[in-house]
């Protein structure tokens, strides 16, 4: 309890992720948790046939960009730490985004007026939050500046959200 502790200050800045060293098991517990949430996300906006495949290859995907991405810094040893501190903190941004679906049906409900433009505040909070995340876990691992690794990050968003998305699209 005090790794998943320890992560989920991760997510608001206050850990660094170089002194967290996951076990297999948290890490195994980390994506099954990422795929299960994602396919409950995507199920709300689409089918769970689609959700599923479009998590699954955004899985595929985030695994391959921090591979790639550890391959040409020359440090693939830190795979599993990478990954770990990036899928706990999108979980709990994506948990975050279930919360925020479940608002949103809410106002649907209720008719709200401003339903729309409070998702879409919503969305962008969740979306700018999780760059920055990304950005702090890939700054503290690779020492680089901070235009550097939101770079990095946004390339990662687009790379494990835009390409599956537009698979699903075709």
């Amino acid at each position: 309890m005090n790794l998943l502790i320890s992560y989920l200050k991760l997510c608001f800045f206050k850990s660094d992720p170089i002194d967290l060293i996951p076990t297999s098991a948290f890490s195994y517990n980390t994506v099954l948790f990422y795929l299960i949430s994602g396919i409950i996300v995507e199920g709300l906006i689409a089918d769970f046939a689609d959700g599923s495949l479009e998590v699954s290859l955004r899985t595929i995907m985030a695994f391959s960009s921090v591979a790639t991405f550890l391959f040409f810094q020359k440090n693939i040893l830190l795979f599993q730490r990478v990954f770990t501190a990036i899928f706990v903190c999108e979980n709990f941004i994506m948990t975050l985004a279930i919360l925020c679906e479940v608002l949103d049906f809410i106002m649907v409900k209720m008719h709200y007026e401003y339903r729309e433009w409070i998702s879409i505040g919503m969305a962008i909070f969740l979306v700018s939050w999780y760059l920055g995340i990304v950005a702090y876990i890939l700054r503290r691992f690779f020492a680089h500046n901070i235009t550097t690794s939101l770079t990095f990050a946004l390339t990662y968003f687009v790379l494990t959200y835009g390409i599956p998305m537009l698979f699903m699209d075709i």
